[in-house]
């Protein structure tokens, strides 16, 4: 069998910026599989299906699911335990 050509995971940063609010370039993610944490970089996405497949670089499970069609978008994150991804400070004043 034939492996499918992939790229990396910067190929993520323009369709999940429209998602979100922060740059996830930078944000880390844990497989819900192996446990395996490492950058969002990292993982090997997929284009060939509907939408964007991005499989995590030490077992190949699905970690996210991105389709978008033009009035919407599904984002599936269930084989990812967490993603984490810096903040800018709280520059709010507490008292």
């Amino acid at each position: 069998m034939t492996a499918l050509p992939y790229v990396d995971g910067n190929m993520l940063d323009g369709p999940l910026g429209e998602v979100f609010a922060v740059d996830l370039s930078t944000a880390t993610g844990r497989c819900a599989h192996c446990g395996t944490a490492g950058p969002m970089a990292g993982l090997r996405v997929y284009s060939h299906a509907p939408g964007l497949v991005a499989r995590c670089p030490a077992c190949a499970d699905v970690m996210l699911r991105l389709v978008r069609a033009p009035d919407r978008a599904w984002l599936d994150l269930r084989g990812a335990t967490f993603l984490q991804f810096p903040m800018p400070p709280d520059r709010t004043l507490r008292r």
